[in-house]
């Protein structure tokens, strides 16, 4: 865990036309104090922020401090954003999870892929996952003082024993009574259960999901919904016995055993409370659960309904398209082969607008060594030995959700999971790339030729 002394904030961009604009803050400025404090992140940033008298004092690019005195309402932004949410470090995990994927990745890659993080003000600005096992006495204050919720914990098992097992960390057997508090002081959180088989399967996971929909009751239920996710693993993994990949046969035992909790909860809650995530059903083969049954999607950062959610914006977006395009376009859309049966659908659609033809490569990843692979783990490597040979048409359309967006301005300089650049992949497979955002980018960059 860090938490050392704060650091200024600073300045990554200046909205256009904002009070931060007008007053002449530059990139590169450190924000040192709010009305004399120190902001830690950028929650304190926000927190401090919203009064109306202002004294901000900041450091230029230079290093000269100035103070700025401002007034302004009390909900208007300053426009300012920053380098990274967090000033005073990155709150480390101190587990030792045998499925952490941070630990299933090859050395020697970029340094950001190989942070662990278990920090509370990521999960509750960002909707990422903490195991509550590193907080100390003061950041449980903080969360009460400051009402962060909700907040999004890895459960993965309920029972002290299992849990501290799974996580080695003997906090880790503290949950129960730490699901306790959040009801006790009216806050919340989202659950997230890794089944990892022969672990916390079977009758664990059926005790999980019991234990914590106790804590689904009031007006303001401390644990507002759990995922069930599969764990994924990698050939990088450091060698662990206890570790099985789940099958297919795996995954229709986990569908069948959650089904008939939801059975029960339904009646119980008015909600489905537990939900599984789409690969669930896509490693057993099994249809998708249609969109009314994910209700208002609460559990859509682990999986759960994305797909569904990803055809029914495209049912949508389709009524939009035209019914041929001015010249004949050839395009080669790259996905997992995790989602090759749930697209069709959208594969069909497209290719009826005349003089348009997509091909879908349904890719799994050699890269990770796995025989199912969802789309965001698809890597330049995975590419080019996928792709060398083949004849990819007038461009690859492919989903941002494989890339890291290091330089927002200029895609092709974007990095894929294993550092290799968009721009070397699209050399070596001499096939201009297109990375489209969602479905309104795929729909997009299909009828680009219709605007030329």
């Amino acid at each position: 865990m860090s938490l050392s002394s704060t650091n200024p904030a600073v300045v990554a961009r200046v909205l256009p036309d904002s009070i931060a604009a007008e007053l002449g803050f530059e990139p590169g400025d450190r924000l040192v104090r709010i009305n004399g404090q120190a902001p830690r992140d950028l929650i304190d940033y926000q927190f401090l922020c919203a009064e109306e008298d202002l004294a901000l004092e900041v450091q230029d690019a230079k290093g000269a401090t100035h103070l700025v005195e401002l007034e302004k309402d009390y909900d208007d932004d300053l426009g300012l954003e920053f380098e990274t949410a967090l000033f005073d470090g990155l709150i480390q995990c101190n587990n030792r999870c045998p499925f952490c994927f941070i630990d299933q990745q090859p050395p020697g890659k970029r340094e950001t892929l190989y942070l662990k993080d278990d920090d509370y003000r990521l999960s509750f600005l960002y909707g990422s996952y903490l195991t509550l096992t590193n907080l100390t006495p003061p950041e449980w204050e903080r969360i009460a003082q400051l009402r962060l919720s909700p907040l999004f914990v890895s459960v993965h098992a309920t029972e002290p024993d299992v849990r501290s097992r799974l996580l080695k960390n003997p906090r880790a057997g503290e949950l129960l009574e730490q699901l306790a508090w959040f009801q006790a002081q009216r806050l919340q959180i989202h659950a997230q259960v890794v089944v990892c088989p022969g672990l916390n399967d079977g009758a664990h996971l059926e005790r999980t999901l019991l234990d914590l929909a106790e804590f689904h009751q009031g007006d303001l239920p401390a644990v507002i919904s759990a995922a069930v996710v599969p764990v994924g693993l990698t050939r990088f993994r450091p060698q662990a016995d206890e570790l099985t990949p789940v099958t297919p046969v795996k995954a229709q035992e986990v569908i069948n055993q959650v089904k008939v909790l939801q059975d029960k909860f339904r009646p119980r809650f008015g909600t489905t409370f537990a939900w599984l995530a789409d690969e669930w059903f896509l490693i057993a083969g099994r249809s998708l659960p249609t969109e009314t049954d994910y209700e208002d999607y609460p559990q859509l950062g682990n999986g759960v309904g994305s797909i569904r959610q990803f055809l029914t914006a495209f049912e949508q977006a389709a009524q939009a398209l035209p019914a041929a395009l001015p010249q004949p376009q050839r395009y080669t859309w790259v996905v997992g082969n995790a989602v090759e049966r749930a697209f069709q659908p959208i594969l069909k659609r497209l290719n009826q607008v005349e003089n348009l033809t997509v091909e879908m490569a349904a890719l799994n990843s050699d890269y990770w060594g796995q025989a199912i692979t969802v789309t965001g783990l698809l890597t330049g490597h995975d590419l080019l030995l996928h792709l060398r040979d083949r004849d990819l048409g007038d461009g690859l359309l492919l989903p941002t959700i494989m890339l890291k967006p290091t330089d927002p301005g200029n895609p092709q300089n974007w990095l894929f999971l294993d550092d290799q650049r968009v721009e070397s992949i699209s050399d070596a497979l001499q096939v201009p790339i297109m990375p489209v955002d969602g479905v309104d980018g795929l729909v997009k960059a299909c009828l680009q030729s219709d605007s030329n």
